[in-house]
């Protein structure tokens, strides 16, 4: 069977390391954007037979618009010159907080941006999607493949290199699991403070009843879009008498200026995984992937 990997320049550089662990031939493709915002995309493959029979896409879907235009697009030419098994790593997956209708009218992306998914790849790999009313990811994707993995494992080994006996506490209740996951495999003191949200960027934090006063924290959480939470943790950690307040998180979003709000909030370092390429990327998620690649594209007995 013959494979290959796709990547797009803006992540290269994640790409190129899952690439090198999983052992793939690795290759970009080319897009330009129109003024009216229309893309054209050119592979690297010129005639159908040089098109593998397996395709392994990396594309993160954080800002997602464009992307999912790119992966429809992509997919389908795919499909027409041959390619017979399209694989999708995508390290952050958009659309999957909007899982019920909130309020009267609303649509639910999460099942419709993951059919759409399932229609254009044979199997979906990400990290820690918003799965926060289901159990697995395959009832938002419906595919026999639809692989969701952990980023916390990968940070609480930067954590435990990076502090001595921290504690380490989630922004919020929905951190937990992360905060767990990590204090497991590192024996570290854990926690989550409590969040009443009052909108987009206006939140109010209770620290947990855990004495802070002298101790090295790192917040930990999946995901920081606007960065208010983290900052108000932040904050208010400080004001308790903590040592040093640190952010450790999986995918790091940070739109528009919510770095800035995190850093002014009194953070001193804040380390991400590579599932979203930024600035503040400290450990790669590569090792992770080509094992979860590994097992997806090792043929079974019976099967091609």
């Amino acid at each position: 069977m013959t494979c290959a990997l796709l990547y797009f320049q803006d992540e290269m550089a994640p790409a190129r390391r899952l690439a090198e662990a999983a052992g793939l031939p690795a290759h970009t493709v080319e897009r330009h954007r129109f003024p009216d915002e229309e893309l054209k995309l050119r592979l690297p493959f010129t005639e159908s037979e040089a098109f593998p029979e397996t395709l392994v896409l990396y594309r993160s879907l954080d800002r997602p618009n464009a992307k999912l235009i790119e992966l429809l697009l992509l997919a389908r030419h795919a499909r027409r010159q041959g390619v017979t098994r399209l694989v999708l790593v995508a390290p952050y997956l958009a659309y999957m907080r909007q899982d019920i209708a909130f309020h009267s009218g609303e649509i639910v992306s999460q099942t419709i941006v993951g059919g759409f998914l399932a229609e254009l790849f044979d199997a979906v790999i990400t990290v820690d999607p918003h799965l926060h009313r289901i159990e697995r990811l395959d009832q938002a994707i419906p595919l026999e493949h639809a692989i969701a993995l952990h980023g916390a494992p990968r940070l609480a080994e930067l954590i435990a290199e990076k502090r001595r006996n921290p504690l380490l506490l989630g922004p919020d209740e929905e951190a937990l699991q992360w905060v767990r996951q990590a204090a497991e495999m590192t024996g570290f003191d854990f926690g989550t403070c409590r969040k009443t949200r009052n909108g987009d960027r206006n939140v109010a934090i209770e620290l947990p009843d855990i004495e802070v006063a002298g101790r090295q924290i790192v917040l930990m959480d999946d995901v920081a879009s606007s960065g208010h939470t983290v900052a108000r943790a932040a904050e208010s950690l400080t004001a308790a008498g903590a040592a040093s307040v640190d952010v450790a998180i999986t995918h790091a979003l940070f739109a528009g200026d919510a770095l800035a709000v995190i850093q002014s909030a009194g953070v001193g370092e804040v380390w991400s995984t590579d599932c979203i390429a930024h600035e503040s990327n400290a450990i790669a998620m590569a090792p992770v992937l080509a094992e979860a690649l590994a097992v997806l594209l090792t043929p079974r007995p019976g099967k091609r």
